[in-house]
């Protein structure tokens, strides 16, 4: 029987019951509103189709034979806007799979007691409930973990998310600072697309990456003939951002004679193309990113002090990833399931050790390095777990540094040889030959010890020559 909470439950639901035969539609509609259902009939396919596209139904009951258009027609018809439950006086197996392969939620056989129908759409509204709880968790934890693809959990970062969420109301200019690799250039798009000019340009450039003769013409444009080489009128991205967003990465790399351009820019929102006398108006939200100390270069003159203070309204520094490694877990799963889809490979799972060694490591490179060590690993990896030997040697090192510890004395070391290739070969011989003398010679439970597979061992063994 349905209990009296299913009942109150069921207040809030529409269904669409979709029967040709009218003492059947009429009864399935006495039993559906005693129970509390809000119900619309429909004699017909065509009319079911016109109900469900004008109004908004929880599910549709429909009779699989109907006049015209079949109830399973109905469903794909309607592109799976709505949960089905399909009503059959013919059950065969054949016409279950059919009307599962169409996506109907379940099938009732007919004669329909009421007891069965208001049980499946009990089944269905728990069904339901649990979809919706899914939807919603999976929601909290990518707002939890994720900002417009940033992937963080740190407090840090977390700060950061709140102080681009207080910006979006207003256009001004901010400055972001920290380490190659640590997300500049995510944290400037994030700004755009949390402002109300997403939808409008977002331009990137890198001011130390363009030669100094051409980046006045690449910022503010050029007219034909205003130099060698200039054949044709030439817009600049302060012209190709207008009423959107222009980021000037390491803004630090800057000429001078450039900086009083850009500050003039920034104060009149006005620009003039190289070898044009004519003002054009411009309507840009300027982002800029360095890892320089810009404070310490307006001490010696290598960058103006009233443009710093110009774009330096708001700042954001961004940590670089060794002072917070909580990231690196949700960052890793994210690498390797991006990276995963792109390349067509099985998603793999990161065992322990190989988490560790993550862990452990500083990443100079931040972020950026990250990813190319699990695309790397990805790749290299055979099995359904990434292997530790399948990371980059200079990481492999850093561990096994640390795992021989106090055993290997310095003397052993030579201190001219700076080669992290080199060193990692020869603390990777120095491991093999004790797990191998630990093991009496057990190749596979040295691979074990090793963390390697059996075939990894195998290969550094012929590599290095150890017997």
């Amino acid at each position: 029987m349905v209990t009296a909470s299913a009942v109150a439950e069921a207040a809030a639901w529409n269904i669409l019951v979709v029967e040709d035969d009218a003492p059947v539609r009429e009864s399935l509609r006495l039993v559906l509103e005693t129970s509390g259902y809000n119900v619309s009939t429909a004699a017909t396919g065509e009319e079911a189709l016109s109900l469900i596209n004008k109004n908004s139904y929880d599910i549709v009951l429909c009779d699989l034979r109907l006049p015209g258009i079949s109830g399973l027609n109905v469903i794909n018809s309607s592109g799976g806007q709505v949960p089905c439950i399909l009503m059959t006086a013919y059950g065969t197996p054949d016409i279950a799979m059919e009307a599962f392969a169409a996506g109907v939620f379940d099938y009732i056989s007919k004669p329909i007691s009421p007891d069965k129908l208001l049980f499946t759409l009990t089944k269905f509204q728990e069904f339901e409930g649990l979809r919706r709880e899914n939807t919603t968790l999976r929601a909290k934890l990518s707002e939890r973990y994720s900002f417009n693809n940033i992937i963080a959990q740190s407090e840090s970062f977390r700060a950061v998310f709140d102080t681009i969420r207080r910006l979006s109301p207003f256009t001004t200019t901010v400055i972001i600072t920290g380490e190659s690799g640590t997300g500049k250039e995510l944290i400037a798009r994030a700004i755009h697309e949390s402002s109300t000019r997403r939808g409008k340009p977002f331009i990137a450039i890198n001011c130390g990456a363009i030669p100094e003769n051409l980046m006045e013409s690449e910022l503010f444009g050029h007219r034909k003939g205003a130099f060698t080489d200039a054949s044709r009128d030439k817009r600049g991205l302060f012209e190709e951002a207008h009423g959107g967003t222009l980021f000037l990465d390491e803004i630090g790399e800057l000429p001078l004679h450039l900086q009083v351009k850009l500050l003039r820019a920034l104060q009149e929102r006005t620009i003039r193309r190289v070898g044009d006398e004519e003002v054009i108006q411009i309507d840009v939200r300027i982002l800029s990113a360095t890892l320089r100390n810009l404070e310490e270069d307006v001490k010696i003159g290598r960058f103006r002090e009233d443009l710093l203070y110009r774009l330096n309204v708001i700042a954001i520094n961004l940590p670089p990833l060794r002072e917070r490694p909580e990231d690196i877990p949700v960052l890793a799963l994210h690498f390797l399931k991006k990276h995963a889809k792109r390349l067509g490979l099985a998603p793999k799972e990161i065992p322990i050790a190989v988490m560790q060694t993550l862990l452990d490591y500083l990443w100079p490179g931040n972020a950026r390095e990250l990813e190319n060590a699990l695309e790397r690993a990805l790749v290299l990896s055979s099995g359904e777990e990434l292997e530790l030997c399948s990371l980059p040697e200079r990481i492999i090192a850093q561990k096994l540094t640390s795992a021989i510890g106090q055993e290997r004395p310095e003397s052993a070391i030579d201190n001219n040889n700076l080669s992290i290739k080199q060193r990692s070969r020869t603390l990777e011989v120095d491991l093999i030959q004790r797990a191998l003398k630990h093991t009496n010679g057990n190749r596979t439970h040295a691979a074990k010890i090793l963390e390697i597979s059996h075939r990894a061992l195998l290969y550094k063994l012929k590599e290095y020559g150890v017997t």
